[in-house]
Parts: C-alpha cells; structure tokens; sequence
C-alpha cells in the first residue's frame, strides 16, 4: 500500500525505488517495542479544555432554546463543510493522491481546510503519511495501541515520541513543498485560522440575522469546532479499535459503520489501509459513501480528475486471501484453488505501481473526458470503469 504518497507518479520510477517508497505490509510492522514515559504538554491541555468548556456550554445553550435554530443549522453547514475538506481534500487528494485537481479546487481545499482547525495541510499530511508508514507502531503519531484515549486526542496533549520525530524527517513532503498555496498556508496558519476559522464564522451569525455574540461564539465557533474535532478524531480510534476486517486480517484498522455515518464515508477503515490510494477509501456498491461522491461531482465539474480506484478483481483478490472471513465474497470458495500454498497465490494489490516478485503488474489506465455518470457509478462494482477514470488492472507478463 502506498502510505507515503510522492509528489511523481510511481510509473515513473524504477522497480526498486516503487518497491520501497510504496509497500506497506503493516502485519509485518512491530509493536510498541520500547517503554516510554509520556509527557504532558500543558499548554495544549488547558485549550482543549477551554474548547469542551465553550463546547458543552453551546450545546446546554442549544437544547434549552437559547439559540436560534437558524445559528445551529448554520455551525452544522460550516462544520459538516470542514470535515469534509479535510477528509476530501487534506486526506484523499494531498495525503494520498487518489486523484488530481486544479488550481480552483485546491484553493477550495486550503481555504475550508482551514476553518476546521486541525493545523496546516502541510502537518496534517506529514503526520497521516507517517500514520500509514509506520501504523501502530512508536512512530505512528496516534498508535492505537497505545489506547482508546490516547489515539482519539491524547497524542495531541503529549509530547510527540522520539520514534515520530524521527521517522517523520524522513517523509517525503516535496510535493507539497511544491504547492504555492499549501506552503502560504503553513507559513501563515495561525492569522488565516483566527480571520476564517473564528472571525468570519462568528461574525456571520451577527450581522445576517442578529444573533447575539455569546450565542454565535458559544455555538458556531466552541460547538461547531468540538464536535467536528471528535467526528475527525474516531476515525484514528473507534475505526481502529472496534470493527471486523474483512480485506486485511493482520492490521488494526476495521470497518466502522459508526465512523462512516458521522463522517460521511472515513469508517471503512480496513480498507482504506488495504488501498490507501483509492479516492472512494471503500468499497463502492457496498456501503454508503457520501465524500466519495461529492468527488465524483467535482469530476464532473472539472475540477479534478484521474480519480484511482482498486477494481472489483482486486477487491476480491485480497478478501480471499487476507480477510477475517466477514465480507461475503469469502463464503465462495478461494479461487487460488485446494492445491495452491498462500505463498503462490499472486499479490495483486499490496502494490500501487509494479510488483516486482510475482511476475503480476498493475497497469495504471484510463482517459481524461471526466464522463462520471451516475449508472457508471452504479456499475462500479461490476467490473465497469467509467471514462476519466485510472483503474487498476492486473495483467500477467
């Protein structure tokens, strides 16, 4: 799986160099190897209990109808419309490079982005990158197995451990240093944040329709920003802790219906880090996945493109021979055949890009009309592939 997204196709690389930038075998990762005394950072403790504080007050404010229900409505537009520039943009696009966009839609993405709150495109890209590479283990920024807490939002109230500080100097951020508005934006987070991520919400609620201040800082700042943190933050605790995992047994990600309903589409977690690469981070056909199809409509706006996507093939392929047993396709008999070892069976997705020791290639193909119809995307998991499209074909030498 291609954790650590580079900013040049992995076609264009050698063997070797795709081989390594790219595979992530996270059954093979170790655990928590050495003991580590954490350290509270306090500063980020007192704010985070300055936001529940404001949050819960909002809220108490709101169940005994003290806000206008236009004020509520308005915090769930704003915060619905953050997480998904994070999980659309920040994740799918920069983080992983499921599909290509414009100049347009990346300035969508970095002005959303930043409302929500949830620090620079460029962190927040470093951090997930490290997360895939390194999943679970020391230098995974929010370890799961570290706790429920701790991967949830303990491991922004401590001190990073020595293993992700220094893994993470290794990332490869180049693409994103080579984006003009992702390097203005780190460069300027903090102003950008206070102007669009608290003046402009806030104010907003005022002058339209004469809320008081209290009520739109107390809701559309405060409750707004807590309740789209936690929907966010599940993603790297219930999506890795309580599930089955029908595509990859051996990982701790699972799939969360839970997790996909309160984030329109993050929860099918198991197989987000079984093909990280996939812009639809699901199985399309198969669940419900909202930010999936608002890119599909971005595609048919123009404003992105090459959308990649494992195809049903692939799917089953790796159910059948990685999963726990609980996707339906695993009631049907291993198509490997009673005579094959595992080891024979070809690895047809641990790759994005070529698979130097099976013999097995991933062909990477597909046109640029953005013909993104709704029944295509019906078909998807019939074997249909839409033009505009960059499916991933196994092919045998």
């Amino acid at each position: 799986m291609p954790p650590n997204i580079l900013h040049s196709s992995p076609l264009t690389k050698s063997r070797d160099s795709a081989f390594k930038d790219l595979e992530q075998k996270p059954y093979d990762s170790p655990k928590c190897e050495e003991p580590y005394k954490p350290r509270w950072v306090w500063r980020n403790i007192i704010l985070f209990v300055i936001l529940h504080a404001g949050g819960l007050w909002g809220v108490w404010r709101f169940i005994t109808f003290q806000v206008s229900l236009l004020t509520v409505v308005y915090a769930y537009i704003v915060g619905w419309l953050t997480v998904e520039a994070t999980m659309i943009g920040v994740h799918r696009f920069f983080s992983h490079k499921a599909f290509k966009g414009t100049f347009w839609f990346k300035l969508l993405v970095v002005l959303t982005h930043t409302i929500a709150g949830q620090n620079s495109v460029y962190i927040w890209v470093r951090d997930h990158r490290l997360h895939h590479k390194y999943s679970e283990t020391d230098a995974d920024p929010h370890n799961s197995r570290r706790g429920f807490f701790f991967c949830h939002m303990g491991w922004l109230l401590q001190r990073k451990h020595p293993k992700v500080k220094s893994m993470g100097k290794n990332v490869d951020m180049s693409d994103l240093e080579a984006e003009p508005l992702v390097m203005f934006q780190k460069k300027y987070y903090f102003p950008l944040f206070l102007i669009l991520g608290v003046g402009l919400p806030v104010v907003l609620p005022v002058l339209l329709w004469s809320e008081t201040w209290l009520n739109s800082f107390l809701v559309v700042f405060f409750g707004r920003y807590m309740i789209s943190l936690h929907g966010t933050w599940t993603v790297n605790s219930i999506a890795h802790l309580y599930g089955n995992r029908p595509y990859t047994r051996d990982i701790q990600p699972v799939e969360s219906e839970f997790v996909a309903w309160l984030t329109s589409g993050e929860g099918w977690h198991n197989y987000h880090h079984t093909f990280p690469w996939d812009y639809r981070a699901g199985e399309f056909g198969k669940h419900s996945n909202l930010s999936a199809k608002i890119v599909d409509w971005f595609a048919q706006l123009g404003l992105v493109y090459d959308l990649k996507f494992a195809t049903p093939e692939m799917v089953r392929h790796r159910v059948l021979k990685r999963g726990d047993g609980s996707h339906p396709l695993s009631l049907e008999e291993n198509e490997c055949g009673p005579n094959l070892e595992e080891d024979e069976c070809p690895e047809d997705d641990d790759l994005y890009g070529e698979h130097i020791n099976t013999g097995f290639l991933l062909l990477i193909s597909g046109t640029r009309n953005h013909d993104t119809s709704r029944e295509a995307g019906r078909q998807w998991n019939h074997g249909f592939q839409p033009h505009g499209y960059i499916s991933c074909r196994l092919l045998s030498y």
